[in-house]
Formats: structure tokens, C-alpha cells, sequence
């Protein structure tokens, strides 16, 4: 099963139905759309499709809404484009110019008093390189330091520079109003800088009926770098988007800088996205390179939850063949990683809460006790994702009320959110929440689960709970070493000073660990269940000798079957049910 998610942009090549179902049967967690480029009515066939394909699929697609965010552009020109040369001036103007070789107008009133001599400036993604050697009211005077061909509307950036305009446009303001209209799951806030971008971000939402909508911020400049604790701590995740980095940051330095901003991202239990020319090549090939297969296998080992396709599927030849290669990437690239030595180097989180102590103790227990499963119940999806940063060994089942959350958690690693309806108490709702998680087949009668949530039901940031549970009416399941079957009264014992204080008479006895002191005891027992694995272990001895039902191997039966209670073993089996039960 893949547990890091996959996101592909819309686009032209994605505007067919067969082409969608295509994408969601085939890996496609997250649904992205770019609006940076086309219009709400184009935005809206879109988000149309995607609900009513994944709809008739059932499969909980979110949809990702990515701002066009605070840029500066330069104008036209007269002719369209002009060709700068090495080592020539060329001047940046807030007036309004018709653009030639000497001149061009920018739409960034205040960039002549951000940038000083020296500073350096960028167009069209670093392709022309220039210097400023001087600033005089409106016009900046550059030098050309790299040339080449430039046209209408292109990019600028201006490396290691604060600038001062405005987190959120007219532009974004009317995007972002759009994606609350249409029930988006998620805004991708690009070129986010500091905190204070995303409250901006998080008080437009609040006020307009989008409180749950989640944000992502997207770092892709040497502000958000510097201010990502922040950031961190203020959004539900970040996006790496490498593209606009790779310009406004040293190239040399991206590599390091995406492990690092992955590590501290999932470690604080966010979400976290790689993003930009994964699998570049295959807008236009049927195959990745050999550099970009192993790109996207190093952010998977880097830890990302997500993997994000652009170009790729937006307006490639091969969109449906670039996600079965990504998922097949990714798959054999977690097949690879040793998980349970990731879960014994993860620290708690700082502030040590009951979530994150529970969180931790579900994934370690769930890895102890080979559990199939750990099934999280949220109402927000916060229970989840505090399990998906200590990356367990087995799924996260997550069943939750909401259809929202269930759509958002579909962006988290490893997690398989499902519905479930709600319950008069909390044993009731464990139980439904089992039921429930059968259906995905992930689990079956007789599999050991861990179930985690939070008591008062419903209330975001109450995890608090954690239990062992057989699924079924089975509580515990190991090898049988009988034909026998016995039914009677629990006495759970670690310990033989445990065992001669509480033991009864025609108990049976439920160790860890059978020990030759216990044998005196043990005649007198009506069975034996240990957790003691291999063969030559002595409870398997004891099951010759003494001729009664033992069963060995019975992973968690020291937490799972409690003293005082009636069970039956069904030693044939290596089944044990509670109660009185008869067996054929």
C-alpha cells in the first residue's frame, strides 16, 4: 500500500472525464488548480468534474486551490520581446514606457525603494541576470550580467530582498472568495514570506464562511526560509516548491534546504509537499529520466508526505502513465525504508501534550504488537495527522463524521480516511469505527487493531485514549498446540509472584512468559495463552505434559485479556473468544 500521497494540477490534458477517473484509480490523492493561469468559468468546469468523478467513484479527492500570490512582472514591449546583451544598462520603470532594448516598464510601484545598488534582479525564472548601479526615483538602472531574449509579462524576482507590497492582491482576494463558493479543501498560499501572510489568509476565510478550509504555504523565497518555525506552526503544512526557490535561493543550496524543511515540517506533524519538475520529462515522453526517478524516490526518503506533478498532468502527453509511475516510485521506495528505526529516532514534540504522548504510544504499540492496523478516530483530522508524523509501520485507518476532513486527510501520509456516523458512547463508537474499517479490507476478523480518540466525542484536540482490540468477536489469536477447547475465568500474570497472588483454581492462566516456578500452578489450570514465540518455548512443552488447551503466539494477550473475565479457548484454532462460546 503507498502511503505518500500524489497531487496532479489540472489543465487542459485533464479536462476529460475518462481522463479523471483515470487519474483517481490510478494515485491521484489531490486534485491542484494553478491561478496564476485562466479564469473562474475555467476553474469552475473543472472543480464540476472532479466532484462529480470522484463522487461516482467514492473516493475522497480533495481539491487544492494555488493563489497566484505577491509577484512582480515586467510590461510589454513594443515589439513583443527584445534581445538584452551582456554588459549592457538597461532601466526598470514605475512609469508607464513602451518597452524596448533600453527600457520596460514594471507593475511594482515600490521596487525603487526596496532594492539599493548591488542588489541583484532576475527575469523570466534567472534566465536574464542583472545588477543595479542605480536608483533615481521611478527608474532603476541595471547592468546586464546574463542576456538573452525576453518577452511580455515575464517574472521578476529580486533575490534576498524584502519587498514591501502587500501579502494578498484584488487578485488573490477574489480567487481565494471563489474557492470558499465552491467548497475547496485546501489554499496553496504562494511566495508566503512570514506568519502574518497566513493570518491574513486564515481572517479572509474566517470572515467569509471558510474557516475550514486548510491552508498550505508555499516557501519559495529566502524570507519564508528564514521565518519557517513560524510559518510552520501557523499553517496546516508547507509546500517545498522548488521552482521559484531554485531562483530566489542559491541553487547549489536546494537540495540540503528541501531535507531540512521536510525533517522540521513532518516532525511538528504538518504536512508536507515536494513540488516542481518531478517527473519533468514526461510532458512530453512516456518514461521519466533515470534523474528524476531518483529525485522523486529522495524526497520520498527524505520523509515528504506528498508528491506534487505540474506541467506533467496539467498539459503533458502522458498524464495517466506519469501517476502510475509516480505511485510506482514511491510504492518501492517505502518498501525500502525501515520505518520502525524512523519511529525509535523520533523525539516528542517539545510541548509533550496527551496527543502527541497517546500518538506516539499508538504507533509503538501498534509496531510491538504487529497490528494490521491503527484506527483514529477525528472529527477535525488532527488525531490523524499527529499519528502520520511518527510514520507507523502499519495503515492509519481514520473513520470521521465529517465529509470535509475526510477529503483534507486524503493529503496525509498514510493515512485512509473513510466515513462513520456517530454514536451514543465511546465503546459504541470504537466498535462502529471497526466495523467501519472492515470495509476498506484492510483488516479482517481475528487482525489486532490499536484504536485511538478522544473523549468528550467531537471535540478537536481531546485524543486521549488508546486500546488494543481483536477485530471480531475474537479477542486474541495465536497458535494452537491442542485440540482442546476450554472455557473459564481470566488470571493475567507477568510474573510468577503475580500469578500465586491471584490465581484460582480452573483459571486460565494469560502470561508473557511461562517460567518452570509457574508449573506447580499451571496443573491446575484449565488453559494456557502466552505471547512466547519459536518452538521450544515452555508453555509448547507444558502443552504435551499436561494435556491441557495452550496457545502460543498470542501477540497482546497480556493487554487485551483482563482478570475476572470468562473467555473460550479454542486451542484447535488458536482462537480465544469471549465468553462462553460454543465451538464446532
Amino acid at each position: 500500500m503507498r502511503r505518500t500521497k500524489i497531487i496532479c494540477t489540472m489543465g487542459p490534458a485533464t479536462d476529460n472525464e475518462d481522463v479523471l477517473r483515470d487519474l483517481m484509480l490510478n494515485g491521484m490523492d489531490v486534485a491542484r488548480l494553478n491561478f496564476s493561469h485562466g479564469s473562474h468559468e475555467e476553474a469552475l468546469e473543472r472543480i464540476n468534474r472532479i466532484k462529480k468523478v470522484r463522487d461516482e467513484l467514492n473516493i475522497p479527492v480533495a481539491i487544492l486551490l494555488d493563489t497566484k500570490g505577491p509577484e512582480v512582472r515586467i510590461k510589454d514591449f513594443k515589439e513583443g520581446k527584445v534581445e538584452l546583451k551582456e554588459g549592457q544598462k538597461f532601466t526598470l520603470c514605475t512609469d508607464d514606457v513602451v518597452g524596448d532594448e533600453n527600457q520596460v516598464s514594471i507593475t511594482y510601484a515600490n521596487l525603487p525603494n526596496d532594492v539599493k545598488v548591488g542588489s541583484k534582479i532576475l527575469i523570466d525564472d534567472g534566465l536574464i541576470e542583472m545588477e543595479v548601479i542605480s536608483v533615481k526615483n521611478s527608474k532603476i538602472l541595471c547592468k546586464v550580467k546574463n542576456g538573452g531574449v525576453v518577452s511580455n509579462k515575464k517574472g521578476v524576482n529580486v533575490p534576498n530582498v524584502a519587498l514591501s507590497m502587500p501579502y494578498m492582491s484584488q487578485k488573490d482576494i477574489d480567487d481565494i472568495l471563489f474557492g470558499i463558493e465552491q467548497d475547496v479543501d485546501f489554499i496553496a498560499a504562494s511566495f508566503v514570506r512570514t506568519a502574518n501572510d497566513i493570518r491574513e489568509i486564515k481572517t479572509l476565510l474566517r470572515d467569509n464562511g471558510g474557516r475550514d478550509i486548510r491552508i498550505i504555504a508555499k516557501i519559495e523565497n529566502a524570507e519564508g526560509v528564514d521565518n519557517i518555525d513560524d510559518i510552520i506552526r501557523e499553517t496546516h503544512g508547507i509546500m517545498v516548491a522548488r521552482g521559484d526557490m531554485g531562483v530566489e535561493i542559491d541553487m547549489h543550496d536546494l537540495p540540503v534546504l528541501q531535507k531540512s524543511l521536510i525533517k522540521k515540517t513532518y516532525r511538528a506533524g504538518k504536512v508536507v509537499i515536494t513540488a516542481t519538475q518531478m517527473l519533468d520529462s514526461m510532458i512530453r515522453n512516456p518514461r521519466p529520466t533515470r534523474a528524476e526517478a531518483t529525485d522523486v524516490a529522495n524526497a520520498i526518503y527524505d520523509g515528504t508526505s506528498a508528491i506534487m506533478l505540474s506541467g506533467e498532468t496539467a498539459i503533458g502527453k502522458y498524464p495517466v502513465e506519469t501517476v502510475k509511475t509516480m505511485a510506482t516510485i514511491a510504492e518501492r521506495t517505502e518498501n525500502d525504508i525501515d520505518y520502525v528505526k524512523r519511529l525509535d529516532r523520533m523525539n516528542f514534540d517539545s510541548r509533550m501534550d496527551v496527543t502527541n504522548a497517546i500518538s506516539h504510544a499508538t504507533c509503538t504499540t501498534a509496531h510491538d504488537l504487529h497490528a494490521a492496523a491503527i484506527i483514529a478516530l477525528t472529527y477535525s483530522g488532527g488525531t490523524a495527522m499527529q499519528l502520520s508524523k511518527f510514520r507507523p509501520t502499519c495503515p492509519i485507518i481514520a473513520p470521521t463524521l465529517s465529509v470535509k476532513a475526510r477529503r483534507q486527510l486524503n493529503l496525509s501520509w498514510g493515512v485512509i480516511p473513510i466515513m462513520s456516523e456517530t454514536r451514543k458512547n465511546t465503546d459504541e463508537l470504537f466498535d462502529h469505527a471497526v466495523e467501519c474499517a472492515q470495509k476498506t479490507g484492510l483488516i479482517k476478523d481475528g487482525d489486532l487493531v490499536v484504536i485511538t480518540g478522544g473523549a468528550p466525542m467531537g471535540v478537536a484536540g481531546t485524543t486521549n485514549i488508546m486500546k488494543v482490540h481483536l477485530v471480531g468477536h475474537i479477542l486474541v489469536s495465536g497458535r494452537g498446540l491442542d485440540s482442546i477447547n476450554a472455557t473459564a475465568n481470566v488470571c493475567v500474570a507477568t510474573s510468577y509472584e503475580e500469578l500465586k497472588k491471584s490465581f484460582c483454581d480452573g483459571d486460565i492462566v494469560v502470561t508473557n512468559n511461562v517460567t518452570k516456578n509457574m508449573i506447580p500452578i499451571l496443573k491446575k489450570s484449565a488453559g494456557i495463552i502466552s505471547e512466547e514465540v519459536g518452538e521450544a518455548n515452555n508453555a509448547s512443552v507444558l502443552a504435551v505434559a499436561l494435556d491441557i488447551p495452550v496457545i502460543v503466539a498470542a501477540a497482546g494477550a497480556t493487554k487485551v485479556l483482563k482478570s475476572g473475565t470468562t473467555i473460550t479457548m479454542d486451542a484447535k484454532r488458536g482462537l480465544v473468544y469471549s465468553g462462553m462460546e460454543e465451538i464446532n
